[in-house]
């Protein structure tokens, strides 16, 4: 295999000629084996990384800091990076020190001799397109890689919201079709009052509805970007003009409504959007993992259970024990969310971690706070496809818990008294009696006409006064 010599202020290296990345992604591969996931496995950031290259180009030419025909070649070759022709260049471990360097040179390697082959050069003929004087020029990694990865999380989060919103319109629609199913409501797993199984599924669609203006909040946070910034905020090397003219293309090549930071030095340090943004996915992920805990416990059975409703079965459930059937999907999705919440710790403690005027943390957020995204997103999809849209309701079982409870006899409080309806309730917990028996057959409490009337299908899913 052919190879060329690159040399950085450390020295020199050979690198296989065929491919784009240079010495210092080199370096990179040599020096961090951590995670064992490549920035190529997160598509979305490489073409952000593009998108950066691209608008940085664009700025200096116009800026006259970037001689026009070589900004050409590499807004030519930052177009083919968007379009993933090279993502399999992109081989830095995603959790790496240097603030992300790694991946900022990754990209300014790979842009450089793209440019040069377009140029009719060799690979590493840096004389004619340098990775750093001309792809670098007038950045930092410490604007250029911030700026890249918030928009990678704001076309991530775009996904990731479909994904959840879908899962609220599948609880909605399952809502609508339980809507005449009446069950026995629960709390502390006791026998409470009488609901509706179809209101119990509406409030699940609610309660993930609420988080999709979350994550629009956080991408409201995550749009305002450091670019211009470069080392530390106060735009050494940069031109004149030249962090708002870059905002603003890359305002144009995205698509994004993106906002230059009012003051570049406390961006260039400040992680809390990124704490924010965590904290969203958090919250979302202890929502959806309380779900698919009810979701298992309403299925459990079906015999010694509450058996309420059937999950799709999705594999046989033992090794052993024939004809199990286990509710694997909601499993699925509460270990999903519990490594959401672990990673929402570590953005945490990366984000304290920052000290002055950098935070040097910001490759392991960007790996927690992808994945997490990506694993939530894989979450609701999964849960809604396999176990959401298959969901049956046991009608007949259900009503009848609900006439057998005891929890029904709260309602005959504004009627019999708070004192009299705990006696019937001992009563017939004591002897097994049900409490219409005890209340119209046995004690003639109230006519059968005055129990009808109180325990209809209505007055039980949305309870109206009835006075005696």
């Amino acid at each position: 295999m052919s190879k060329r010599i690159e040399h950085d202020f450390l020295g020199e290296k050979e690198i296989p000629q065929d491919v784009y990345y240079g010495i210092q992604t080199l370096r990179a591969l040599e020096n961090f084996h951590i995670t064992g996931i490549p920035l190529k496995v997160e598509p979305i950031f490489v073409k952000s990384l593009g998108y950066v290259k691209k608008a940085a180009a664009m700025a200096n030419r116009d800026l006259g800091v970037l001689d026009k025909n070589i900004a050409e070649y590499i807004i030519k070759a930052s177009d083919r990076v968007i379009s993933g022709e090279f993502d399999n260049q992109f081989l830095s471990d995603l959790i790496q020190g240097g603030a992300g360097t790694s991946v900022n040179m990754n990209a300014n390697e790979v842009i450089a001799n793209v440019a040069l082959e377009m140029m009719g050069k060799q690979k590493g003929e840096y004389e004619f397109c340098h990775p750093n004087n001309h792809v670098n020029c007038s950045q930092s990694t410490n604007d250029a890689y911030p700026t890249a990865f918030r928009i990678a999380l704001i076309l991530k989060l775009t996904a990731y919201k479909e994904e959840l919103g879908k899962l609220a319109d599948a609880f909605d629609t399952k809502g609508k079709e339980f809507q005449n199913v009446l069950k026995m409501g629960r709390t502390q797993l006791q026998d409470a009052v009488p609901m509706s199984l179809g209101d119990e599924f509406h409030a699940f669609a609610i309660n993930l509805k609420e988080e999709l203006s979350r994550v629009d909040s956080s991408k409201r946070l995550i749009a305002e970007i450091n670019m211009g910034a470069t080392a530390i905020g106060t735009r050494v090397n940069a031109p004149e003009g030249y962090a708002e003219l870059v905002t603003q293309y890359l305002c144009e090549v995205t698509g994004l409504d993106l906002k230059l930071a009012e003051n570049l030095i406390e961006a260039t340090n400040d992680t809390g959007a990124y704490v924010q943004l965590s904290g969203v996915l958090k919250r979302t992920a202890v929502k959806v993992s309380k779900i698919c805990n009810d979701l298992r416990l309403l299925s459990s059975g079906p015999r010694a259970g509450l058996n309420e409703i059937n999950l799709p079965p999705m594999q046989p459930g033992s090794s052993i024990m024939p004809g199990k059937v286990n509710p694997v999907i909601p499993e699925v999705v509460n270990q999903t969310a519990y490594y959401v919440i672990g990673a929402d710790l570590t953005v945490t403690m990366a984000a304290e971690a920052g000290q002055l005027q950098l935070n040097v943390m910001e490759p392991v957020i960007s790996f927690s706070l992808f994945t997490a995204i990506t694993y939530m997103g894989n979450a609701c999809r999964t849960l809604r496809e396999k176990c959401i849209l298959g969901i049956t309701a046991n009608a007949e079982h259900t009503k009848q818990m609900v006439m057998n409870s005891i929890g029904i006899v709260t309602q005959l409080n504004p009627i019999l008294g708070y004192e009299k309806s705990a006696s019937i309730a001992r009563e017939a917990l004591e002897t097994g009696k049900s409490v219409h028996d005890i209340v119209v057959k046995e004690k003639k409490l109230i006519t059968q006409e005055k129990w009808d009337e109180i325990f209809t299908f209505d007055n039980m899913i949305r309870p109206q006064f009835i006075n005696r």
